[in-house]
């Protein structure tokens, strides 16, 4: 199974908090109790966060977390690069020379083709598109509800 870490989807949880919160700076408490997590997790996280160039941290009485820039202009992959770094489904995908069979190797080509498009996928989406309201399914997908 494909997932991404525990960190990585607390982290996407903090950050739309933040992102909930507007342009308000938050504090680090307020944060782990939005987001029904424990305050060292979410300092981990906001530390993190804050060096990738997502939240600014502001010191002081008033002081706190917010957005270094707009929810859209934040994607699902700058948060899952921040936690986890590079986004790839095998480490040559994501790093070359990383695997010594690299020169002759016939799948490596389309492990990159499948690692850009999961990429694209989670540019698409951006932090405030994870705010507003569910995503609409596709359409041609029914939908069947139980009845009983």
């Amino acid at each position: 199974m494909l997932r991404v870490s525990k960190l990585t989807d607390y982290a996407t949880v903090v950050m739309t908090c933040l992102a909930m919160t507007g342009v308000e700076v938050t504090s680090a408490q307020q944060l782990a109790d939005a987001a029904r997590l424990e305050l060292p997790t979410v300092s981990k996280l906001l530390k993190q966060l804050a060096h990738a160039g997502l939240v600014t941290s502001r010191r002081g009485v008033n002081g706190g977390y917010c957005l270094a820039r707009p929810a859209a202009a934040i994607s699902v992959a700058d948060i899952v690069t921040a936690m986890e770094g590079p986004i790839g489904m095998t480490e040559c995908s994501a790093h070359a020379g990383a695997c010594d069979h690299e020169s002759h190797c016939g799948i490596r080509v389309n492990w990159q083709r499948i690692s850009q498009a999961v990429r694209n996928a989670l540019q698409d989406v951006s932090l405030a598109d994870m705010v507003a309201a569910p995503p609409r399914r596709p359409a041609g997908i029914p939908l069947r509800v139980a009845s009983h």
